[in-house]
């Protein structure tokens, strides 16, 4: 048994006192790391719906700097996180490429807030699923995910800039593949939507 199925099977199941569940949607550019994401953080065994690519996607989806990509999810992924016995927070990752962007609203209802994945070889791939979140007035944080073999290191600052987001966004660095530093992403976005709940019940 290799140590992914033991941690798998080490997750534990969700509770009978659970009672409210939460919809986060995972969106971003083709290859960002959203499949791995939700598969790092979930509780249960994730829904996917990666396929392999094939030669009919040449020329469709643009995989310049993915040269060891070799599956894409062709719907969206599903995992299951709990916060607490009470709240459970339900993932939905979005598939990247532009063919599919289709299903993104439909994805986005319902949905309590999102996590925006960068990769910052690819940085331009970002500026759709920001630009739909907030046409859709859903809340969101930016997550950058550190790929090892990106070499820019550009700093948060830089990459807010670079992405015109506005300072009251949450903007923070993980990786992916890690489960705690997927968590810490959840817990920023978590944050964030209390602190907009906070601000509204403060409204006049």
């Amino acid at each position: 048994m290799d140590s992914a199925t033991s941690e798998l099977q080490a997750r534990t199941p969700l509770t009978d006192t659970a009672e409210t569940g939460l919809k986060i949607v995972i969106v971003g550019g083709f290859g960002v790391g959203k499949t791995t994401l939700v598969r790092s953080v979930s509780e249960i065994r994730p829904l996917n719906t990666e396929e392999v690519m094939t030669q009919a996607g040449v020329g469709v989806d643009e995989t310049a700097g993915l040269t060891t990509k070799t599956t894409t999810t062709v719907a969206f992924d599903f995992g299951r996180i709990s916060l607490s016995d009470r709240v459970v927070l339900y993932l939905f990752g979005a598939p990247g490429q532009e063919r599919f962007w289709f299903l993104w609203d439909r994805l986005f209802s319902g949905t309590l807030g999102a996590v925006v994945l960068v990769d910052t070889r690819r940085m331009s791939e970002s500026w759709y699923a920001i630009d739909r979140l907030e046409h859709h007035k859903t809340p969101f944080v930016v997550a950058v995910n550190r790929f090892d073999d990106d070499v820019s290191a550009f700093s948060l600052d830089e990459i807010r800039q670079a992405l015109s987001l506005p300072g009251h966004i949450p903007l923070i660095s993980c990786d992916a593949r890690v489960r705690s530093s997927g968590k810490d992403v959840l817990i920023a976005l978590v944050d964030h939507l209390y602190e907009l709940a906070m601000a509204r019940e403060l409204t006049p």
